[in-house]
């Protein structure tokens, strides 16, 4: 089946625009690892380009044509974006799927939360109008006060190649829907459905400049992006090595800055479960997107007395697909991981035609092929297995996986990997791997379990499976997390918050709190009596 693949520009002040470098990158099919097209990649030039847009588009009418204009102005065009997503769902989810190796299911699922998110969006800008000069109570009857919520200005909207539109649609959403301007910047290796998202815009007639979309190389694209003088706030999702970057270059200029980085994330699975439903979980919790999640509970703590039961489990559910294949997308910053049958790796798009029922879960290599950055792929392809080497020098026990797959001697490829005899001071059991491997570790005590896992630099997510409503309510109150699941993990819903706390990040993407991530709040505060205020004498009365 073939996949038509857009060939575009840059999406800059409302209309394509070839790079002024005229630099591209190529894009591979993951299926055949053959170039089927390519992206433009944008420079510093560019990006001087697209910034200057986006900011005579905020300015642009003295703000009337968006940034000043009414909530309710900005939501038609949130929800027209919203229409037209629905409208080519299918299409865009195979080019999501032939661009990052989702499963077209999953690719698919994707787009309906993207067209929902900018619904949701649309109605929390409606609801700005209604909150504008909301008042402030003071002590003194001689003075009123209310508040202004307005755009923050220019923005800067950084986003990962795991979840390609919808992550982008997180802070494209909210910026929109706050009056703000954006530069939006997808990863190199996942950026074709975003360049899309650009001519959903321009069928839609968003005013110029509101939505630039520049692709390229992080250190050619988005580092002077973030470091641009006139963009008033960057929001970065990623790495916490390059969102720390990130933020030493926005705090030359007191920037501000959200940040939803790593995680190595937690789920404590208590004695008293069905532990059928606490084996789906925590495999769904760990490999449920390939293992490429943020924040994937690849921590799994089981208490003592239910450990064999757990693991016979865990390993009698990997076994039962038709091959255990994972398919490493590697770059300078990501890898991911998959399973998917063996019908379905030999004839991936035939799969496609005929639909999902055949997958347990699917990923497939992608390379970026003739770029600089080649070796370096390589290498973090090897970063996993080193991973799991380093776990078998330091003394844990492979259960399951570990290896590439022996039929396979092509392709970034490693079974979904289950490790036990883990101590707290492993490697594999402190850093983020973002591929398929599940650290286990037994507690005794409900202390212990809470103690193990907040024993880590991040706070992303944590989970707990237990029966007991009472403990399960302790548990979440100790996790030190932005996050928490009872009873299930993963869960994603655009009405509630998302984001971590220490190395995982700060800021809040996601329902009333994305939206605050792009506003400002302006006091404003009047004298009202007919009396002087009586500081001094009035000289006339000297």
């Amino acid at each position: 089946m073939a996949v038509h693949l857009p060939n575009r520009q840059l999406f800059i002040d409302g209309e394509w625009r070839e790079t002024v470098l005229k630099k591209r990158i190529p894009v591979i099919n993951p299926a055949t690892e053959q170039i089927i097209g390519d992206i433009p990649a944008a420079t510093a030039e560019d990006v001087e380009i697209a910034v200057e847009a986006a900011k005579n588009a905020f300015s642009r009418n003295k703000g009337k044509d968006w940034s000043s204009a009414s909530g309710a102005y900005r939501a038609k065009y949130l929800r027209a974006i919203a229409a037209k997503i629905t409208e080519r769902k299918s299409e865009l989810g195979r080019l999501e799927a032939i661009d990052s190796g989702k499963p077209l299911e999953e690719a698919l699922w994707d787009m309906d939360d993207v067209a929902g998110c900018f619904e949701y969006y649309a109605d929390l800008a409606e609801g700005l109008d209604t909150k504008q000069k909301a008042p402030v109570s003071l002590p003194m009857e001689t003075f009123k006060s209310f508040v202004l919520k307005e755009p923050l200005g220019v923005v800067a909207l950084i986003t990962p190649w795991n979840y390609p539109l919808l992550l982008a649609t997180w802070k494209v959403a909210p910026a929109l829907a706050a009056g703000c301007t954006a530069i939006l910047k997808p990863s190199e290796l996942a950026s074709v459905t975003c360049l899309e998202l650009g001519e959903v815009c321009r069928e839609v007639g968003l005013p110029p400049g509101v939505l630039n979309i520049l692709t390229g190389l992080g250190t050619e694209a988005g580092a002077p992006l973030a470091s641009h003088p006139h963009v008033d706030k960057v929001a970065f999702t990623g790495s916490t090595a390059t969102g720390s970057r990130i933020m030493a270059s926005a705090a030359q200029m007191v920037k501000p800055v959200s940040m939803e980085l790593g995680g190595k994330s937690p789920i404590i699975v208590f004695e008293d479960v069905d532990l059928d439903k606490a084996a789906e979980w925590t495999l769904f919790g760990c490999f449920w997107t390939n293992g490429q999640i943020c924040s994937a509970t690849s921590r799994l703590l089981v208490h003592v007395s239910v450990m064999p039961f757990v693991l016979n489990m865990h390993v009698k559910s990997l076994s039962s697909c038709e091959a255990k294949v994972g398919i490493l997308y590697v770059s300078n910053t990501c890898t991911t991981f998959i399973l998917c049958t063996k019908a379905l790796h030999q004839n991936f798009w035939t799969g496609l035609s005929n639909g999902p029922k055949k997958l347990k879960f699917l990923i497939l290599s992608k390379r970026v092929a003739g770029l600089a950055h080649l070796s370096v792929e390589t290498r973090q392809y090897d970063k996993i297995l080193k991973f799991i080497a380093a776990a078998k020098s330091e003394g844990a026990t492979i259960l399951s996986g570990g290896d590439r797959p022996k039929h396979l001697n092509k392709g970034f490829f490693v079974e979904p990997t289950i490790i036990i005899d883990v101590t707290t001071s492993m490697q594999i059991w402190r850093e983020e791997v973002f591929g398929p491997v599940l650290c286990v570790k037994t507690f005794s005590t409900e202390d212990e379990a809470i103690d193990l896992a907040n024993d880590t630099h991040y706070g992303l997510g944590a989970a707990v499976i237990s029966n007991d409503p009472e403990r399960c309510d302790r548990v979440a109150k100790a996790f030190r997390s932005g996050i928490v699941w009872i009873n299930c993990s993963q869960p994603c819903f655009c009405q509630a918050p998302w984001g971590g706390i220490k190395r995982s990040g700060f800021g809040r993407e996601l329902g009333e709190w994305g939206l605050e991530n792009y506003l400002s709040v302006k006091q404003v505060t009047q004298y009202i009596s007919e009396e002087p205020w009586g500081w001094y004498q009035a000289p006339s009365k000297l």
